[in-house]
């Protein structure tokens, strides 16, 4: 009886480990997100102005909020979206202390590229987003302003809009250049081939205009925008899994010699 005791206490000592160490990342990771909130709260209004400026470029110099919390929050969601950015290296800094050491070293070495190309893809889709697809949005949608019927019609975007309509542009381009390291990763676990990307390519193409017709405005420009490089996402993608496929099998090689 002792001994099955003991057995069982053996097999939930690692569990109880590796629950601890889980605890102990989350807290790093609540930490750092709690330090650039506060950070980014002081900064709040100077990063508001930042995301307000392809507002004013369209030629709109007025904002206004309709509830008397509206301000405030929008300055807790800018501070807190901030922080999620600015903290985004800890964070996963911490998931990958915490995952590598379950992973043999050849894993590690496949996995680590795609952990360091996440935050440089998602910043190159949001500063797509910034500098090219929500100004030319807000171009298209501003221009019904003016006489209508003998009647002025006039923007007054709601600040809580605005910031809503700014973040969903940015996550939504951000998220959408991550589709190689999704791809690829998916690849390497052996969920898809890459014969079978080539295969669902025409499936792929609608579905890109698809996700752009949800994530933009109405007008065609905006989701051509976010279709064509995801389309030439998708492409990249098979070519760096056929890339990945002739390293894989020159190692093989060389491990078989």
């Amino acid at each position: 009886m002792t001994e099955i005791v003991d057995e069982l206490e053996d097999s939930r000592a690692p569990l109880l480990d590796h629950l601890l160490e889980l605890r102990r990342r989350l807290l790093y990771c609540v930490a750092a997100v709690l330090v650039a909130f506060f950070a980014c709260w002081y900064f709040a209004e100077d990063i508001f102005a930042f995301l307000v400026q392809p507002l004013l470029h369209a030629g709109q110099k007025t904002v206004i909020y309709t509830q008397v919390f509206e301000a405030f929050f929008v300055q807790v969601k800018v501070a807190f979206f901030s922080a999620m950015m600015i903290s985004f290296p800890v964070i996963a800094n911490q998931l990958w202390q915490f995952v590598a050491p379950g992973l043999y070293r050849k894993e590690r070495r496949a996995l680590l590229p795609f952990l360091l190309a996440t935050p440089v893809l998602f910043l190159m889709g949001a500063s797509m987003a910034y500098f090219i697809a929500i100004p030319m949005a807000l171009h298209f949608l501003l221009g019904y302003s003016g006489m209508i019927g003998g009647v002025q019609q006039q923007a007054l975007p709601a600040i809580g809009n605005y910031l809503s309509f700014v973040m969903q542009f940015l996550f939504g381009f951000g998220a959408a250049f991550l589709l190689p390291v999704l791809l690829m990763l998916l690849e390497r676990s052996g969920v898809v081939t890459r014969l079978q990307l080539i295969g669902a390519r025409r499936y792929a193409i609608v579905g890109a205009f698809a996700i752009a017709a949800v994530l933009t405005p109405p007008d065609v420009g905006s989701q051509l925008l976010l279709a064509i490089p995801l389309v030439i996402l998708y492409e990249a993608a098979i070519i760096g899994i056929w890339f990945t496929e002739r390293r894989r099998a020159r190692e093989d090689a060389a491990t078989a010699t």
